[in-house]
């Protein structure tokens, strides 16, 4: 959430005269993503963005007031695969989820981008906490729904810790990026099935 008394962190709406632009909202955004990625939240300045954006420092402080602000608004419009519909069994909507995770983390430099706010959560932890708003709680309660149905299937045992289990999955990602630096097609099959076992689904 943002800091109280800080300004939104989208672009603001003039108080008078001409509508802003939206293509040049979306130019500064795309090139604000692009510092981000290419040289993290230190080398991303107002001038830089500014400059790649093809316009003045000015234009884009009327929209972002600061750097924090421009950041935030570039997490908040960070282009990723929607998760899944909620439809279909309990097992295969969890699946579902963790591909999908698997997919939005090859998607550009996503771990760079993650360590990046780590490390300025102390300094700023707005931005890792819109991270979380708007990209790890969605998934995380989705696929704590879908295990919570699973053990009251039976296909999971009932002593099941759900929010263990949601940690141990998701976690899992970020373990194999870690230590190998890449995270195989089929890894989302493949952890799932050590706690839970398509046999104990067909078994209904």
């Amino acid at each position: 959430m943002p800091a109280a008394g800080s300004r939104p962190a989208g672009p603001e709406r003039p108080a008078g005269g001409r509508p802003r632009d939206p293509s040049l909202d979306q130019r500064i955004l795309a090139a604000a993503e692009q510092r981000l990625r290419e040289h993290g939240y230190a080398g991303m300045s107002i001038e830089g963005v500014a400059a790649a954006a093809g316009t003045s420092v000015p234009s884009v402080r009327r929209r972002y007031r600061d750097r924090p602000a421009l950041a935030a608004a570039v997490i908040e419009a960070w282009r990723v695969e929607p998760l899944p519909d909620g439809s279909g069994v309990a097992r295969q909507r969890a699946l579902a989820i963790l591909e999908n995770f698997r997919r939005n983390l090859a998607l550009g430099d996503s771990m760079p981008l993650l360590g990046m706010l780590l490390a300025e959560e102390s300094r700023h932890p707005e931005l890792i906490n819109r991270f979380r708003a708007r990209l790890v709680k969605p998934r995380r309660a989705q696929l704590a729904e879908a295990i919570s149905e699973g053990v009251a299937a039976g296909e999971l045992p009932p002593e099941t810790e759900v929010d263990a289990v949601v940690n141990l999955l998701i976690g899992s990602f970020y373990a194999r990026y870690v230590a190998r630096g890449a995270i195989p097609r089929d890894w989302a099959r493949r952890v799932l099935g050590q706690v839970w076992p398509p046999d104990r689904a067909d078994r209904r």
